[in-house]
C-alpha cells in the first residue's frame, strides 16, 4: 500500500449474490474503521444506495455515494473517476468499498486506479472481493437450465454465466455466500470446482452475508500481475510443455496421503495444446457435443485456411468463437521481424511461425483422455495437410468482428 493513499475494496458478484447485505453487515461491524462506500446500480433509481443508508448511519451528505443507470465498468467510468475524487476531496475516511453492480466485470474497475489518474493518486486496490450464492451457483452452469443473459458495454448480449466466470477468476477474496441454503455436500463440491476455476483466491463460507471486516478490508492482497494470472484456466495453459505431439494433462497435486476435494468431486482440467490446424467442420462438432461437465473453457485455435487467430470461450452451456487479430506468422515478413524483436518470449515454429491451438477445459465427470482424443480426431491428417485448405467448409468467423456462438 502506497503511502498516504486510501485502500479501495471492490465488491463484485453477480445479482442475488448478497453484495448489499454484506456491506451493511461490515458497515456495521466496522466500528473502528471510516468507510466511505460508491455503490453503481443499473437502474434509475439506486436501490442498493437507499439499502445500505436504510441498513446503516450513512448517508448522501456523509458517506455513501451513487452511481446509477449503467455500469461503473463500462459507460460510467468518467462518473466514477469523478465521484472517487470528490470522496477523497470532501471527506476523510480510511477505506472505500465499491459494490459493483451485478452485471459488471471486476478488472475494469480495479484499471481505474491502478493507471495514471486522479483517482489512482488518490487510491490503492487493496482487496478484490467477489460474491458467489450457494444457491444459484448450479444454475448459472446447469444444461437443462434457460440461459439468462445480460447487455455488454457495446449493446450486445451475453450469457450471464460467463460473467459469473470472469468476476470468479479475477478475485482476492472469494465469498460463498447462503450456505444455509444447499447441503453440506452440496457446499463441498461447488467449493471444489470454485477451488478448479480460481485456485489462488481465500475462499469464504458464510450465511445471510455475514462476513468479517478483517477478511476483506485493509488486507493488502491485490496483486494486478497476480490477479490477473491467477485464473484457473490460465495456470493450467501455464504447465503445459512445449511438445507439439503428446497430450498435456492437468490435475490437482494428489500426492498427499488425503484426497483433495477436486479428486473427491471429480473436478479436473486438461490442457490441450498442439501445432497442427482443426479441420473447421471437425471442430464445429466437437464444440456442439461438448458433454456437460465442463463448466469453463478457454483458449486459442488454429483453423486451417484462416490468417486469424480465433479465440475460444465458455463458461455453462453457452459459448463463443471469435476472431482474435491474426497470426503473425500470415503477416509480411518485414512485419513478422519487427514484431518478433519487440517479443523476445514469442514461441516460434521454423515451418508454423506462431500458429498453434491452446485450450484449457475445467470441469466436472468428465474423461480428459476422451476430450484429447476427440481433439485430435479434429486435426488435419497428413492427406489433409497436403489438400487445399481454402476448400473446407468454414463456419467460423472469418472477419474482425465475425463471432459464432454454440448452446444459446
Amino acid at each position: 500500500m502506497s503511502k498516504g493513499r486510501i485502500p479501495v475494496t471492490i465488491l463484485s458478484g453477480n445479482l442475488g449474490a448478497g453484495k448489499t447485505t454484506t456491506l451493511n453487515h461490515l458497515l456495521n461491524e466496522s466500528d473502528d474503521r471510516d468507510i466511505a462506500v460508491l455503490v453503481n446500480d443499473m437502474g434509475t433509481i439506486n436501490v442498493d444506495a437507499e439499502l445500505i443508508e436504510d441498513g446503516t448511519e450513512l448517508t448522501a451528505e456523509n458517506g455513501v455515494a451513487e452511481l446509477s443507470n449503467g455500469c461503473i465498468c463500462c459507460e460510467l467510468q468518467d462518473d466514477l473517476r469523478t465521484e472517487v475524487s470528490r470522496l477523497a476531496r470532501e471527506w476523510e475516511f480510511d477505506t472505500l468499498v465499491v459494490e459493483s453492480s451485478g452485471i459488471s466485470e471486476p478488472a475494469p474497475i480495479a484499471r481505474l486506479f491502478t493507471t495514471e489518474s486522479r483517482a489512482a493518486a488518490r487510491y490503492d486496490v487493496d482487496t478484490t472481493v467477489t460474491l458467489v450464492s450457494a444457491r444459484q451457483f448450479r444454475d448459472f452452469f446447469d444444461g437443462d437450465s434457460p440461459v439468462e443473459r445480460t447487455e455488454t458495454e457495446d449493446g450486445e448480449t451475453r450469457p450471464l454465466s460467463d460473467l459469473v466466470i470472469e468476476q470468479i477468476e479475477f478475485c482476492d477474496v472469494l465469498v460463498l455466500n447462503k450456505c444455509d441454503l444447499v447441503t453440506d455436500e452440496e457446499l463441498d463440491e461447488i467449493e471444489a470446482t470454485l477451488r478448479a476455476l480460481q485456485p489462488r483466491a481465500e475462499l469464504i463460507r458464510t450465511e445471510h452475508g455475514r462476513v468479517s471486516p478483517d477478511k476483506v478490508l485493509q488486507r493488502g492482497l491485490f496483486d494486478r500481475d497476480a490477479v490477473s494470472d491467477s485464473a484457473g484456466w490460465k495456470r493450467a495453459m501455464a504447465h503445459t510443455g512445449d511438445h507439439d505431439h503428446s497430450p498435456d494433462h492437468v490435475h490437482a497435486d494428489h500426492s498427499h496421503d488425503h484426497r483433495h476435494p477436486e479428486e473427491i468431486y471429480g473436478v479436473s482440467s486438461v490442457a490441450y495444446r498442439r501445432r497442427r490446424p482443426f479441420h473447421p467442420e471437425r471442430l464445429v462438432d466437437f464444440f456442439e457435443s461438448l458433454p456437460d461437465g465442463i463448466i469453463r473453457a478457454k483458449g486459442t485455435f488454429w483453423l486451417a485456411g484462416q490468417d486469424w487467430m480465433m479465440e475460444y470461450g465458455q463458461a455453462g452451456s453457452s459459448a463463443r468463437v471469435d476472431t482474435a487479430g491474426q497470426w503473425i506468422a500470415s503477416l509480411p515478413e518485414i512485419d513478422q521481424k519487427l514484431y518478433r524483436n519487440n517479443r523476445s518470449d514469442l514461441k516460434w515454429d521454423e515451418e508454423w511461425g506462431d500458429r498453434e491451438t491452446k485450450l484449457v477445459f475445467i470441469g466436472t465427470n468428465f474423461d480428459e483422455d476422451t476430450i484429447v482424443a476427440e481433439l485430435d480426431d479434429c486435426l488435419l491428417t497428413d492427406e489433409e495437410m497436403d489438400a487445399d485448405w481454402a476448400g473446407f467448409e468454414n463456419p467460423f468467423p472469418q472477419s474482425e468482428d465475425g463471432l459464432l456462438t454454440f448452446g444459446e
